[in-house]
């Protein structure tokens, strides 16, 4: 005992301070400490935009009411982008590069298109499975010969698979008189709910985006199901969940085939709005704009292809629009689409969404963690 204190053995360890509930330490020093078993959560910037988005496309058709050709082009830019989503669910959440999206699309806009005019029949309640079924089928005959086979497919040996299968039924149907032929399907019955006959307008918009938003928030529980942790399992390293065993192809198969879903769904959506379906709606070129859909906005998010087509789809609209630039707005548009692309893989949610966010983290921290 020293001056009335006790003097601790050499070596002895200080005893722990007392830490209360709200990080007031009893001792010398302060620290602050979070209650065991309460992991921090990451809130990112990825809902703020899914919010604003649907903001913007809640309002937008009132603002643009006394333009309809605007009305028109924005019902464009949802359809076309449940066809960007397709392709999202595809590449960015599975690793499969399908160059064939527009092949599923644009079949079923031709099976809806023939069902108004031999059977004269158009109801949304028949149309709407009919063509999910459409594209469900032929996305599930094309996974079963190009991702269920003995060895395993390589990425190439997808993609021009089907590239080649949209290529092929591009090819078919151009000179196929009983569909029109190169001239395509026109003068398609129009959608009916009910006894009310839906045309290009706020109206048919409004249902567009009832359909996106549903099939988006379909997506998005999909994702972040424990269906979507093996896919982002196989994304990032498809040889490490082959040996944990489970049956990659056999995921990539399903996700496949429901990515063929939602492209028949826009497929119908376009057929009934424009009125017409053609070749050109399920070839290659398609099938290309719908990747370049998904990689402008940013893979692996869901919104991004959302983001990508109204981007790609509104340049195009001011481009072709102006007389001095007619002739070249293609080259200004690809050059713009190559930038990105080039310098921002991650496209244009790249600048504002993390990797760690767009990838997920999926549950969170652990109990007990310290980060």
């Amino acid at each position: 005992m020293l001056n009335g204190r006790t003097r601790r053995p050499p070596g002895a360890r200080r005893p722990p301070r007392e830490v209360s509930q709200t990080g007031e330490a009893h001792g010398s020093m302060t620290t602050i400490t979070r209650p065991t078993g309460i992991a921090p959560r990451h809130i990112g910037i990825l809902p703020t935009i899914e919010l604003a988005t649907l903001v913007v496309v809640l309002f937008a058709p009132f603002a643009m009411w006394t333009r309809p050709e605007l009305v028109t082009l924005a019902t464009n830019v949802l359809i076309l982008s449940m066809l960007g989503i397709s392709f999202d669910l595809c590449w960015g959440y599975s690793g499969i590069m399908s160059f064939g999206q527009a092949l599923f699309f644009g079949v079923a806009g031709y099976v809806i298109a023939l069902v108004g005019r031999d059977l004269e029949f158009s109801a949304i309640w028949g149309s709407l499975p009919l063509a999910g079924l459409v594209g469900l089928s032929l996305a599930l005959l094309f996974a079963a010969f190009l991702l269920l086979g003995r060895r395993k497919p390589t990425n190439i040996f997808v993609a021009l698979g089907t590239l080649t299968g949209s290529y092929a039924a591009e090819r078919l149907v151009s000179g196929w008189q009983y569909v029109g032929a190169g001239n395509g399907l026109s003068a398609i019955k129009l959608l009916q709910i009910g006894p009310v006959e839906m045309v290009e307008g706020i109206p048919f918009y409004f249902l567009v985006l009832t359909i996106l938003a549903a099939v988006y928030a379909v997506c998005r529980l999909l994702v972040r199901s424990q269906f979507g942790l093996v896919l982002a399992g196989i994304r990032q390293n498809e040889e490490r969940l082959a040996f944990f065993g489970y049956r990659v192809q056999i995921y990539k198969a399903v996700i496949f085939s429901f990515a063929g879903m939602i492209a028949g769904i826009a497929g119908m959506l376009f057929a009934y709005h424009q009125g017409f379906i053609g070749p050109g709606n399920m070839g290659p070129g398609l099938s290309t704009t719908a990747v370049l859909y998904c990689l402008f906005g940013g893979t692996g998010t869901l919104i991004g292809p959302i983001l990508g087509t109204a981007a790609i789809e509104a340049l195009s609209y001011v481009l072709a629009d102006l007389d001095w630039i007619k002739r070249f707005w293609p080259i200004i548009l690809g050059l713009v689409l190559l930038v990105v692309v080039v310098f921002k893989p991650t496209g244009i949610l790249g600048f504002f969404v993390s990797d760690r966010e767009r990838i997920g983290s999926y549950g969170g921290g652990r109990r007990g963690d310290e980060t």
